[in-house]
């Protein structure tokens, strides 16, 4: 690797983007006709609705059975707070269908059936491979009874008293399963670290498994866009002991709470086919990808991709993947560990999907990119001191490294920043990595439906800056948050930011652009924004970064070999 050409500017606006207005005007028309198709359900389908389940406290469940006739079954399981019966409703000759599939941008086409809820598996297609289908209503949520506590361990025991209840229906051959996107996935991992009998596989479609790192406080900076609008609908549409939004007030710092609402993957044993994706960075990547390393299960695979959360889900490739996995694992599979790794270009091109057999990747080459003079990145740590100022809130720090040759990067990254602040004691970072091309910025798919996203995006508050020792890794800095060290005036501290999972081949001749702010990188405007998405910004004050010989500032990168 060689010094850039044609570096950055050591000065940026990373939240103004070319391309904006192209976008919007294509968000206008997703708006307008989302491309979400809903079929009618089969006719032969037996339902069963408001079926009740007694919990071990006596708290009454309900839930919705999809089945053929009194054929035994294995079952697939989804339960959450968003109320079984919200499914597509008959208006004329259409079907509608939930409002987030206009408001959050659907980039490929979604198809499923009058049956399914909202990020659910759907009753007609699974049912017609062999399975029986329930659709659950958490406690104090839809129809049943009690006042729920979200992401809780009274919530993973109802599941476990579910699971069990269904293992001993006539309609159950007595193997559960359990399948879903997001809360529906989430409530996976809560259930299988406490190991119900009847429990035979999980399949959590992208699903976060620490709420403060991964959500509320990632790297100890508060979320305060998506947790709100969800936390209040939650109050609104359900009965619950605390709002997380409430919860983020009374607890900033990763505390006995927090800790309390993250499962022990480790006591998780069952298998496990978990999807990481690289487009949902603000919300379930890490957790999924950190899932599939912490698991306890012999059995367990990693499925990522680049494309839409939603549209991939219900796709044939993806629900193909489902089916064999549940399938193998019913038929007594061995166990293994393995990766479905997609490598994308950009937004809507894939370079490779290929096997891979562990999560990072055995064979990768961490390559330090040092900070330097004139926006470059080099492969040599300067033997020159330098640095560079911003506004926390006006600009931002960039620098670029230019290819010579064809290079893939797979897996985490980090950047190590050596930090002053001048008219603040404390500063929330916000760091990322773009591609350019031809001296455009590159997109690729983000959260919530964003097509403009970059390729990494990491967050970390400088006074809670001090590292887990038994948590980090070189290529993995994970923050205790539990401490914060606000700085002194002309002190320089080392500061790691985490960079989300991502697979991104890069051309020769095109650009790594690494920006660093200290407030968040999209604007809110919600047709070219990262809508619903935002974050604390710092306070107003100077941010310095140095480098040299006594600060190795630099960006981590995974560069695969042979790619």
């Amino acid at each position: 690797m060689a010094v850039a050409r044609n570096p950055a500017p050591a000065l940026d606006r990373p939240w103004r983007r070319s391309g904006a207005l192209r976008y919007a005007l294509g968000r206008l028309r997703g708006i307008a006709r989302p491309p979400v198709t809903v079929t009618d359900p089969p006719r032969d389908l037996v339902v069963d609705t408001d079926v009740e389940v007694s919990t071990r406290d006596g708290t009454v469940l309900r839930i919705n059975v999809f089945r053929h006739s009194d054929v035994t079954r294995p079952v697939i399981l989804s339960i959450h707070p968003y109320g079984k019966d919200n499914l597509p409703k008959r208006r004329g000759k259409k079907w509608t269908f939930s409002m987030q599939y206009r408001m959050l941008r659907q980039p490929m086409p979604v198809r499923f059936s009058a049956l399914t809820g909202w990020e659910a598996p759907d009753p007609s297609w699974w049912t017609a491979q062999g399975f029986t289908v329930v659709n659950a209503d958490s406690r104090g949520c839809g129809h049943s009874d009690g006042t729920g506590n979200v992401l809780s361990r009274r919530e993973a025991e109802d599941t476990y008293d579910l699971v069990q209840w269904i293992a001993d229906q006539p309609w159950c051959d007595g193997n559960v399963v359990m399948l879903g996107v997001s809360y529906l996935a989430i409530s996976q991992y809560a259930v299988a670290a406490l190991r119900p009998p009847a429990l035979r596989a999980i399949c959590p479609w992208e699903g976060f498994t620490d709420a403060y790192r991964d959500l509320t406080y990632p790297g100890g900076v508060r979320e305060c866009g998506f947790t709100r609008m969800w936390s209040r609908n939650l109050s609104r549409d359900t009965r619950q002991t605390y709002a997380l939004v409430s919860m983020q007030d009374e607890h900033p710092l990763r505390d006995d709470f927090w800790r309390s609402l993250a499962p022990d993957l480790s006591a998780i044993t069952v298998p496990m086919l978990v999807c990481g994706s690289f487009s949902d960075n603000n919300l379930h990547s890490r957790g999924s990808v950190r899932a599939f390393m912490q698991v306890g299960s012999a059995h367990a695979r990693l499925y990522t991709h680049r494309g839409g959360k939603w549209a991939t889900f219900y796709s044939e490739d993806a629900r193909a993947e489902q089916l064999n996995f549940f399938r193998g694992v019913l038929d007594g599979a061995s166990a293994s560990r393995s990766v479905r790794l997609e490598v994308r270009e950009d937004r809507d091109t894939i370079a490779a999907v290929r096997e891979e057999a562990d999560w990072p990747l055995a064979r990768t080459r961490w390559r330090p990119l040092y900070l330097g003079a004139a926006g470059a990145l080099a492969s040599e740590q300067p033997a020159e001191a330098g640095r560079v100022e911003f506004e926390t809130l006006s600009r931002a720090a960039a620098f670029s490294y230019t290819f010579p040759v064809q290079t893939e990067l797979t897996g985490p990254m980090v950047a190590r920043l050596w930090v002053e602040l001048d008219g603040c004691v404390d500063a929330n970072l916000f760091v990322g990595v773009e591609k350019w091309r031809d001296g455009r910025f590159v997109e690729f798919e983000g959260s919530y439906g964003y097509g403009r996203d970059r390729v990494t995006t990491g967050w970390q508050r400088v006074a809670l800056r001090a590292l887990d020792p038994e948590l980090s890794r070189p290529w993995e800095p994970v923050a205790t948050c539990a401490e914060p060290q606000p700085l002194s005036a002309g002190e320089v501290v080392a500061v790691d930011v985490a960079l989300g999972p991502s697979a991104t081949l890069f051309h020769a001749g095109e650009q790594l652009r690494l920006v660093v702010a200290g407030r968040w990188l999209w604007p809110r405007n919600p047709l070219i924004g990262q809508m619903p998405a935002a974050y604390r910004n710092s306070p107003r004050g100077r941010v310095t970064l140095h480098w040299g010989p006594n600060y190795d500032a630099h960006l981590l990168v995974p560069e695969i070999p042979g790619q």
